[in-house]
């Protein structure tokens, strides 16, 4: 049933608001992904600020009716750019009544959300279903959500034979009539979603579509309107919607490079299914691999030939390209190496976000090899990083490591679109004759820097090997040539860290508290940042993208603060747990090399939940120390 009732309460009560938080939540394989998706691009396209988070459920099929299996999606659109997932939500439609307890675990929801919940269940012909229903309808209630029982199976029944398969359009229907969306605008992209099945299944989705349409403005007397951004932030600009792991191949095919290989591997896969349909367009291949290893050594052989490549990949996958990684380094190979972080150890929580994969990213090999580290903060820079490692991979001869995650591989945000340049391609391979009097490694001494030959060059054949080497790549076990590799390898990264700039501060560079964050968490804390300053705490921030070699200035910027912490998503003791000591408290991952960087007491806070987090939750975090540090006079 509809909670009103009456014509007059049934009428839609237009509500502005400059932003909104929405979710739908389902069993596995309903759809709710895909119709949250086309809703956020339909609200970018018509100038809202959008940010999305897909909710994945660990397991490929989780049992169906139960909050371990809850999959879905959530819309941030505001009148303003996002960069984080925002709170807690205000509307969220629910395919049923169990997948709503995770959500409400992990504080999605506030008292006052609207629940629009389908309810075949209440009727079921299992008792036991019947019972898990009223008594889950009644807790959400007496809890402050607001519960819309609606029959939206009943209503699809009108129009297929198989709700499951349509019942994500009659809801998109519905949001659309709720936020007012562009009616075409929306059929024009259910029309490219299901272009390769058809006219009939087009046209069966926009019928779905107009149900729910109607649906929502004849049941539901709900009606808000988040305005787009204002005309002068978007003058003149043109913006393309897309998530973190279609700009990494958006980034590979400006890059430049002709070659991926990679293994399928959550949540880095959907980067590989992106270039396997449009790469070719552009002379490109997708190579899959047997393994990460192969993948990794495939990428390797094309890059020693002169052909720098790319292999993608996740945390389990990292683990296993390392000695390739190692080969890399020593032999002084250019190659781009994407890791999609989520949750770990092992098998750990394939669908989720977790920044754990740093130290590995940096110490993973063994002995001393250093390899750019770099981290993107935005799904833009998803885009533009590739096209810069790509280039300093070849300048340094060196592996470069990018770090994204899961938050940004399959989040979607609307951002300006690049125009390319043919100074971010790479250049063709040069054929010239080599010196045969230069050798393959002819380190300059004050740069560790080297030509690179290629085996096509005439002269320029040399014999690579992982072995310790000299100059001119003979194996050497001796202590000087030892020695001088493992210097001059080193010096690569002395001499691109002086070509970098201090990070910017966000705020005021000198106040009581300095987080420092790296990453997906971007937004989310200068969000929080921002909104604890305007309740008057002198509290900045910092984002750093440039991890090894790190980015200069550091020590001074955080001397201008009373304390430095670090906020991310990966584990650190909580210093107020049994047994937790100064000695004993393992620290967060950048707060780790931070404190070895700096020599400085740097602080941390850090949770492994398992999804992005939230400005609100970091801004309770700041106030909570920024307190503790006024009691501390």
């Amino acid at each position: 049933m509809v909670d009103a009732t009456t014509a007059e309460e049934l009428a839609p009560r237009l509500t502005l608001t400059r932003e909104h938080i929405v979710e739908i939540v389902s069993d596995s394989g309903e759809g709710a992904q895909k119709a949250g998706q086309t809703f956020g691009t339909v609200s970018a396209r018509m100038g809202n600020g959008v940010w999305t988070v897909e909710i994945i459920p660990a397991e490929i099929q989780p049992p169906a009716r139960s909050p371990a299996g809850a999959s879905g999606i959530r819309i941030r659109l505001a009148s303003h750019a996002v960069t984080n997932m925002g709170d807690e939500a205000d509307i969220v439609v629910a395919f049923n009544e169990q997948v709503l307890y995770s959500r409400i675990v992990n504080g999605a929801y506030k008292e006052g959300t609207q629940v629009l919940l389908e309810d075949k269940w209440r009727d079921d012909s299992v008792p036991e279903i019947r019972e898990q229903y009223a008594k889950a309808v009644a807790e959400f209630r007496r809890n402050g959500l607001i519960v819309h029982e609606l029959p939206i199976e009943t209503a699809c029944l009108e129009i297929t034979p198989n709700p499951r398969r349509g019942k994500n359009m009659f809801v998109l229907g519905m949001l659309c009539h709720i936020y007012s969306r562009d009616v075409e605008l929306a059929k024009g992209e259910i029309a490219t979603t299901f272009k390769r099945k058809g006219d009939k299944v087009i046209d069966m989705n926009h019928r779905l579509f107009d149900a729910g349409y109607r649906f929502a403005e004849e049941k539901l007397g709900l009606s808000y309107q988040v305005p787009a951004q204002p005309a002068e932030d978007m003058e003149g600009k043109r913006y393309i919607v897309t998530n973190g792991n279609t700009a990494l191949g958006l980034g590979v095919m400006a890059s430049g490079m002709e070659l991926v290989s990679m293994y399928p591997i959550t949540p880095a896969t959907s980067a590989s299914h992106y270039l396997a349909d449009v790469y070719h367009e552009v002379g490109g291949f997708v190579h899959q691999a047997e393994d990460e290893i192969a993948a990794a050594g495939f990428a390797i052989g094309s890059s020693f030939a002169g052909k720098t490549a790319c292999t993608i990949t996740s945390g389990p996958g990292l683990a296993l390209k390392t000695e390739m990684l190692a080969l890399a380094v020593m032999a002084e190979l250019p190659l781009v190496v994407c890791v999609v972080q989520r949750g770990g150890p092992s098998t750990g929580l394939p669908t989720k976000v977790e920044q754990g994969d740093l130290l590995a990213a940096l110490f993973g090999e063994p002995g001393d090899a250093p390899k750019v580290v770099i981290a993107a903060a935005t799904i833009e820079e998803c885009l533009h990083f590739v096209v810069m490692s790509r280039r300093l991979a070849e300048a340094f001869r060196t592996p470069v490591i990018l770090l994204t995650d899961a938050n940004l591989a399959t989040g979607v945000q609307p951002y300006q679109r690049p125009e390319p340049s043919l100074d971010w391609m790479a250049p063709p391979i040069d054929q010239s004759d080599w010196d045969e009097h230069i050798p393959p490694y002819n380190w300059d001494s004050e740069s560790g820097l080297s030509p690179r030959p290629v085996p096509g060059m005439l002269g320029g054949q040399y014999i690579l090997t992982g072995l310790a080497h000299t100059n001119h790549s003979k194996v050497a076990y001796d202590s000087d040539s030892n020695q001088h590799g493992a210097n001059m390898r080193s010096r690569k990264f002395a001499a691109l860290a002086s070509t970098l700039k201090p990070p910017v501060v966000h705020g005021d560079d000198s106040g009581d508290l300095l987080v420092v964050g790296w990453g997906s968490t971007l937004g989310a804390i200068e969000e929080a940042v921002d909104r604890a300053r305007a309740d008057g705490h002198q509290v900045s921030s910092l984002h750093l993208r440039f991890i090894l070699p790190m980015e200069p200035g550091l020590k001074e910027i955080f001397k201008g603060f009373r304390k430095v912490m670090t906020v991310e998503i990966n584990y650190s003791d909580d210093p107020d747990s049994p047994l937790i000591t100064g000695e004993t408290r393992r620290y967060a991952q950048l707060a780790l090399l931070l404190r070895a960087h700096t020599l400085m007491d740097i602080d941390c806070w850090s949770v492994v939940y398992g999804h992005p987090l939230q400005p609100g939750m970091i801004k309770h975090e700041l106030v909570k120390r920024l307190e503790a540090m006024q009691g501390e006079g």
